[in-house]
């Protein structure tokens, strides 16, 4: 794995008594917050609740079997203030999840006894909702569409870096948090109707189910059938950034939602190297 950036010293010092700080903030804010709005003091008392809300982490649900490169990446993210449960057996990854609640999962591929790609299945099928990243040493395109298929939002290769992935835990949740259309919402183009909400795309009888970045980029395209959507404003909005490894990605999912529309007659033209025309 490539790690950039140090680990260790004055910074996990710094840290570690910050990470204390908000420990000790957070036992009393109940208390303080009781206090203010007992006296009547209701400014204060919303002002409390603002701060425990700030101080809420992300829980990050991480699997990897290898006992170094789990240590390091655990207390890299918990440094940059996530809370972390790390579990190195895929086989106690499901109960685990439960237990924990996490808002987004990180999963090694490669395990001994469960892969990381049937763990991303289980887990999409108790949480249809929640981001998972797959890491992997595996790079070909069939690799790749396995992760995708196996409920994964983002694929990330090893080795890399501790910034790449913290970046890539933060847009996904970005995109996470953005209110949805309500259920009134559906698009219909064509013989199709597609709903941003249930990530479901129905044509006649059959009713696909769309995994989040498939469902993010059809409504990018339905929203505006005819219009031109660039294809660096997909990137950045859907995956972060232009990065030659997101393009390809894109490339990837733009083939899938063709073979998905093709039965209906709906086409997606691309303008080489500018972006997609929705055509129905």
């Amino acid at each position: 794995m490539k790690i950039t950036g140090k680990i260790g010293g004055n910074n996990d010092l710094r840290d570690s008594r910050m990470v204390h700080l908000k420990s000790v903030l957070a036992a009393f804010c109940p208390c303080i917050v009781a206090i203010f709005a007992v006296f009547g003091l209701l400014p204060a008392y919303f002002w409390a609740v603002l701060f425990l809300e700030k101080m809420k982490k992300t829980k990050i649900f991480y699997l990897e079997d290898e006992p170094f490169l789990g240590k390091i990446v655990r207390e890299s993210l918990e440094s940059r203030d996530f809370e972390v449960r790390w579990v190195a057996d895929g086989r106690e990854a499901a109960a685990a999840f439960e237990v924990f609640a996490p808002d987004i999962c990180v999963l090694d591929v490669m395990l001994p006894h469960l892969d990381g790609f049937a763990v991303g299945q289980a887990i999409r099928q108790r949480n249809p909702g929640v981001p998972i990243i797959f890491l992997t040493a595996k790079t070909q395109t069939a690799d790749v569409l396995e992760g995708f298929a196996a409920g994964g939002n983002d694929y990330i290769r090893k080795p890399f870096s501790m910034e790449e992935l913290i970046v890539r835990i933060k847009n996904l949740l970005q995109i996470s948090v953005i209110p949805a259309p309500k259920s009134g919402d559906d698009l219909i183009f064509g013989q199709f109707s597609f709903s941003p909400v249930r990530q479901e795309l129905v044509f006649g009888q059959t009713v696909r189910r769309l995994s989040h970045r498939e469902s993010e980029l059809l409504k990018m395209l339905a929203t505006q059938p005819g219009q031109l959507v660039e294809r660096k404003e997909i990137l950045d909005k859907i995956w972060g950034n232009d990065s030659f490894f997101n393009s390809r990605n894109l490339d990837v999912y733009i083939t899938r939602l063709r073979e998905y529309l093709r039965a209906g007659g709906v086409e997606i033209l691309t303008l080489k190297g500018v972006g997609y025309r929705l055509l129905v």
